[in-house]
């Protein structure tokens, strides 16, 4: 997996708070951890930005401005993502969340059949066909006030680009994890890619309709694996078959549930004290004796709930439930609400950008090609950072210094778009455009401003791609500009075969969407030649590249931007690259 190195939002509760403006509404975030490496097989850091040079006095842009509008409309944004390793039900509870929020009246199926409506952010077909999430999907609604934007993320490890990126752009993060397994290895990455960049954590223990593990060892694993503190906001009352509802700690009630066919209405619901005949007479004998047992034991021992700590990183909520059966997903869905954060500041070059600031400012961490089938556009995911977006508004596009006018705004929901007018800081924006905008660009109304939010993955898996079918060129051509500006497959050109590129992704899977993406959306059949490269790196200095000795197996390419980068089929080549050229510049990200 590459290692997750980008720069986290602010530095402290007491700057998060003056940098949201908010008195309530937006609580404080705690000390964002330093960026620290997970590994060193591949690391990937934010790409460095050819623009002109900001003013010699930027503006202070760590201020509020006192519009009410402004001030409300941020309170009001929650914008966060769900994770998990694959078949946790992350895609699940995201469509739950849709049911139990309003924005859907029918809650769709991930192995959806014929009689039953499929999930609404797994819109590709190849996404409804496989039963996994392939693309990260935004879903954008409006519940008890707030308005949310809702970033389902894949849980695959081959497509791990998208979702780090992803996690760039949010706030809060609720992470999923299946009772009868534990946590796994994704989840445990997932993990740490928010701490690291201070995302505070809410934990969905799923699937307690299976057989599963013990609740206290569920929660003993947070602490003693991930290294986090973990507070039950609710208890399971019985598990697998036995599974009847949850028991709310804060409001002292038990919630017991009917199941719904295949999950796709509402759970009807049931509230009593725990010790009243009605959750007696629901619940086996066993296993509430054990659940009066444990709750005992949570009241005597364990953290208290610190609000502060959550925000801060320090503790996690946990909720129990099932998201199939709809089991405790609107006291995970209200709880969250209530106590996650608003939306924080970013971190620009010249300084931070408060959400509450008047300027406008954003960045791009998403471009999905080929939404819409009936046209070739390109929808830009833009997160707003500070100031009010209005829809026809003039920004500058910092990393060219030209001036673009976003036109055409969207509110997005999965596959479906609805026109804006406006946008406030938290929101994430859906710009239909044709012009050339790039993974990591920032928009500005203020010149000078650039983010550095988006990391840059070395990929680990290389393929050449050609057409095989002369009369497809048109089509095959411009279907693969498309789908490469979406940025989770970057191109390589090789010296004397500038025709054939030569692909890196991240994992292997990345290809073979790439190739079905062509082929269903574009009409254009590809064949594809595995390269026996594992690992990249950006060379330098660039004057010194051509006198460089290379060994048989080690290949000098160009990227996209023509800056040489060495491919090699091992570690042990690329050490002996060194050896022979000791004055030769290394890095897994774009030199300067």
């Amino acid at each position: 997996m590459p290692d997750f190195l980008a720069l986290c939002p602010i530095d402290s509760c007491e700057e998060s708070k003056k940098m949201s403006g908010l008195d309530r509404g937006s609580p404080p975030t705690g000390p964002a951890m330093p960026a620290i490496p997970l590994g060193d097989k591949a690391r990937m850091r934010a790409p460095p930005f050819d623009i002109r040079a900001p003013p010699a006095k930027m503006p202070r842009m760590d201020t509020t401005v006192e519009s009410p509008l402004l001030r409300r409309e941020v309170a009001r944004r929650r914008t966060f993502a769900i994770v998990s390793h694959p078949d946790a039900g992350k895609t699940t509870l995201t469509e739950k969340f849709l049911l139990y929020g309003g924005a859907v009246q029918l809650a769709g199926s991930v192995t959806s059949r014929k009689n039953q409506r499929a999930t609404t952010s797994d819109w590709m077909e190849l996404e409804r066909k496989r039963g996994i999430s392939i693309s990260s999907t935004v879903l954008q609604f409006d519940y008890q006030g707030y308005r949310i934007n809702l970033l389902d993320t894949p849980g695959h490890k081959d497509f791990s680009e998208d979702t780090y990126r992803v996690l760039t752009a949010v706030d809060s993060a609720v992470m999923v994890i299946d009772a009868g397994k534990g946590i796994e290895s994704q989840t445990r990455k997932l993990f740490e890619v928010c701490r690291r960049r201070g995302v505070p954590i809410f934990t969905f223990m799923n699937k307690l309709d299976r057989p599963a593990m013990d609740p206290l060892s569920l929660v003993d694993q947070l602490e003693s694996v991930l290294g986090i503190g973990a507070y039950p906001m609710n208890w399971p009352l019985g598990t697998g078959p036995s599974f009847k509802g949850v028991w709310d700690r804060r409001t002292r009630m038990a919630h017991l549930y009917e199941r719904t066919p295949g999950g796709a209405y509402r759970a009807p619901v049931s509230t009593a004290g725990l010790h009243d005949p009605l959750v007696r007479d629901a619940v086996d004998p066993e296993s509430y004796r054990m659940v009066c047992e444990e709750v005992e034991m949570l009241e005597g021992a364990g953290h208290g709930f610190d609000p502060e700590a959550v925000l801060a990183g320090r503790i996690t909520p946990v909720y129990f439930g099932s998201a199939l059966n709809n089991f405790g997903v609107q006291i995970l869905l209200d709880g969250f609400l209530e106590h996650s954060r608003g939306p924080v500041g970013r971190r620009a070059r010249h300084g931070p950008v408060a959400p509450g600031h008047e300027a406008f400012t954003g960045f791009v961490f998403k471009i999905q090609a080929n939404m819409n089938p009936k046209h070739r556009d390109r929808v830009v995911f833009l997160r707003v950072v500070s100031g009010r977006f209005e829809r026809d508004m003039t920004v500058t596009l910092a990393r060219t210094g030209k001036t673009v006018r976003l036109a055409n705004a969207s509110k997005i929901f999965g596959r479906d778009r609805e026109i804006i007018d406006e946008a406030f800081p938290g929101d994430v924006v859906g710009v239909i455009t044709t012009e050339h905008f790039a993974i990591g660009d920032t928009v500005t109304a203020v010149a000078g401003v650039v983010f550095d939010e988006i990391p840059r993955f070395a990929p680990e898996c290389f393929a050449a791609i050609d057409n095989p079918i002369a009369a497809n060129h048109r089509r095959f051509s411009a279907g693969l500009t498309q789908l490469l500006q979406e940025g989770v497959v970057q191109a390589f050109i090789r010296d004397g075969d500038g025709k054939t590129p030569l692909l890196g992704a991240v994992g292997p899977l990345q290809f073979e969407i790439l190739q079905w993406r062509l082929e269903s959306e574009y009409g254009a059949v590809s064949r594809l030649t595995p390269a026996a490269f594992t690992v990249a790196r950006w060379v330098g200095p660039v004057e010194s590249v051509s006198g460089f000795s290379l060994p048989s197996q080690v290949q000098l390419v160009k990227d996209e931007s023509g800056r040489p980068v060495l491919l090699a089929p091992d570690a042990w080549n690329l050490d002996y690259f060194q050896k022979l050229n000791p004055s030769a510049q290394l890095s897994d990200a774009p030199l300067p």
